[in-house]
């Protein structure tokens, strides 16, 4: 003989659900208790399993959008990469100068050398105008440089050492130079004229030199004071020849510096 026994259960929404549990009753007639134990134990376990079962169908899709979430949002995007503009353009020809001038020289025949970077002192002269006007300090970066590898070729004995060192120089100058930071610096003077840039590179000879001639041609140096003046520029002339740009400026300072005042006319 069978007894239908029904059991009462509460889900997530409130709403009451019956579930038929269908047993075969003792033929001895003994109390239902135990089987009323079983049926509440069941209902407990079916409610339990319903309430994880809710979560995680809402704890899934949670889970998935977090996670694309995270790829979208958290997982910011590279920043462009912005190449940085010499501040005098391209280097290029100047360097591909310095590089054969290195490899002649890696023979032993620093004659050929000289030779070779006496094309770039005529390019770099050629340029020096646009190039100046650019970027002033970073230009005197790489003219102090430049000299340093002429007069190194041009010594009456170079030394190999000294002309690899100068010229390896120059070619880390010519793929960068930017000076250093000469925030709050000052040009250098001499009698008040100066001879330096902010940066503390010697003003290029050339300059000075011309200011010089074009001061002599304005009549503004005394008959007293022209001797030593012309003494002065000759030796201002002889080593701006020799690439010593910083002596040469000290020699066209002080010429200046005996010259007549300007007349300011209004």
């Amino acid at each position: 003989m069978w007894r239908r026994v029904t059991a009462r259960l509460k889900i997530r929404n409130a709403e009451r659900r019956y579930i038929t549990v269908s047993q075969p009753s003792r033929q001895t007639g003994a109390d239902a208790e135990p089987q009323n134990d079983l049926i509440d134990h069941f209902g407990e376990d079916f409610d339990m399993k319903q309430l994880l079962l809710a979560t995680a169908l809402i704890a899934l899709p949670v889970a998935v959008f977090s996670g694309v979430e995270h790829f979208i949002v958290g997982t910011p995007a590279a920043p462009a990469q912005q190449s940085a503009v010499p501040p005098l353009g391209d280097m290029s020809k100047f360097a591909a100068i310095v590089s054969d001038t290195q490899k002649i020289a890696a023979t032993g025949d620093l004659v050929a050398a000289e030779t070779r970077i006496t094309d770039l002192e005529t390019a770099w002269d050629d340029a020096e105008e646009e190039l100046r006007a650019k970027a002033p300090e970073a230009w005197g970066t790489v003219d102090a440089s430049a000299d340093a590898a002429f007069s190194a070729l041009r010594a009456k004995s170079p030394d190999p050492a000294r002309v690899e060192t100068a010229l390896s120089d120059l070619q880390a100058t010519l793929a960068d130079p930017t000076p250093p930071d000469a925030a709050g610096g000052s040009a250098q003077t001499l009698n008040g004229i100066a001879v330096t840039d902010a940066s503390g590179h010697p003003l290029p000879c050339e300059v000075m030199l011309s200011d010089l001639r074009d001061a002599l041609s304005a009549g503004r140096a005394s008959d007293t004071a022209r001797p030593q003046i012309t003494d002065l520029q000759s030796k201002a002339t002889e080593r701006c020849n020799a690439d010593d740009d910083r002596r040469a400026d000290a020699f066209s300072a002080q010429a200046l510096a005996l010259l007549i005042p300007a007349q300011v006319t209004k």
